[in-house]
């Protein structure tokens, strides 16, 4: 009977071990995790690399370009938002302005007029690296929404 006792909660062990194995673990400290900020809002097509000649031309810098893209339905109010080159540790802070649902606007590097479809960061120098560079958007809290890396690491 000792036997078939021990047999018995040996299989049962056995049986829990296999059943814990199989399921994911659960994280019960909501504090060791990060916080997750999700947003409709995403980092789109990069134009690191203005056409033609770097020139420095006001031209050539606005042909260098971010795409921030709101695949939402409603419109998010981007005050306060950044977005930033990790190379170059250039940062454009959006003022005042509101993307709408489904819309982008384009974040060009020189001088021009804002619509809201283009801004522009005013800048007399490149800001993207042409190879290899991260551009990472934050919210008006400084909450990482998005990440987009190009180039080899």
């Amino acid at each position: 009977m000792f036997r078939s006792a021990r047999t018995a909660a040996v299989a049962l062990g056995s049986a829990a071990l296999v059943a814990t194995a199989t399921v994911p673990a659960v994280a019960t400290d909501a504090h060791t995790l990060p916080a997750k900020h999700r947003s409709p809002v995403v980092i789109g097509a990069v134009q690191a690399d203005s056409p033609g000649r770097d020139d420095g031309s006001n031209r050539s810098l606005n042909a260098e370009w971010v795409t921030v893209k709101n695949t939402g339905r409603r419109a998010v109010d981007l005050d306060g938002w950044t977005l930033t080159s990790e190379r170059t540790h250039q940062t454009y802070h959006f003022r005042h302005f509101r993307l709408g649902g489904h819309r982008e606007v384009r974040v060009h590097t020189g001088k021009g007029r804002d619509t809201w479809r283009d801004v522009h960061q005013g800048r007399r120098d490149y800001v993207w690296h042409n190879h290899r560079d991260t551009a990472t958007l934050y919210d008006g809290h400084r909450h990482m929404i998005d990440v987009k890396r190009w180039g080899r690491r």
